[in-house]
């Protein structure tokens, strides 16, 4: 096994996406992941606005689904078209049900970061945290930094959309930070 240098150990970050990718399943709900988008990601990038792709991953929109420690990867149809979908864990900044919102969002990371270095924002270790149903997550600048990081509901930057293969049912789930 190996162990980072500053003797942490490895991200928590795959053990929790598939937690919740299992806890999603054994409920009857949808997960989905939001993905920070940057050229380590492949997506279908017509689908990609602000930087950010929400992707469902339920067993029957996937096929090969694969939740490892360093990438998530699996076959999707997008618009008809069966594609290959590889994101790196740590671009992975959300999963929740689609069906209540609850869920983990996790830090962006850093522009150029690495793998092993992506679980910091602004140089920082900074933990995941649990989200709940109410206000909906949004993406926003860090003031003062040039990062993009999890902002609070007021700010009115980037709102995950769901996939455009199915029709919104009811209203949008939302997620909500809990302290």
């Amino acid at each position: 096994m190996t162990v980072s240098q500053d003797n942490q150990g490895s991200s928590t970050r795959p053990y929790l996406l598939r937690a919740l990718h299992e806890w999603c399943t054994d409920n009857g709900f949808t997960p989905y992941l939001a993905v920070y988008v940057d050229e380590s990601v492949q997506v279908p990038m017509e689908h990609v606005k602000n930087n950010e792709i929400v992707l469902n991953v339920g067993f029957e929109a996937t096929s090969g689904l694969k939740l490892g420690n360093e990438f998530v990867e699996f076959r999707a149809r997008f618009g008809g078209v069966s594609r290959d979908i590889v994101v790196p864990v740590d671009h992975v900044v959300a999963i929740y049900a689609r069906e209540n919102g609850q869920g983990m969002a996790f830090p962006v990371p850093t522009p150029g970061a690495t793998s092993a270095g992506a679980e910091a924002v602004a140089g920082a270790p900074s933990a995941p945290s649990l989200v709940t149903s109410g206000s909906p997550l949004r993406l926003a600048k860090t003031p003062g930094k040039d990062n993009v990081a999890l902002g609070a509901p007021e700010a009115k930057d980037v709102e995950p959309e769901p996939p455009k293969d199915e029709p919104p049912k009811g209203r949008r789930p939302s997620l909500k930070r809990v302290k």
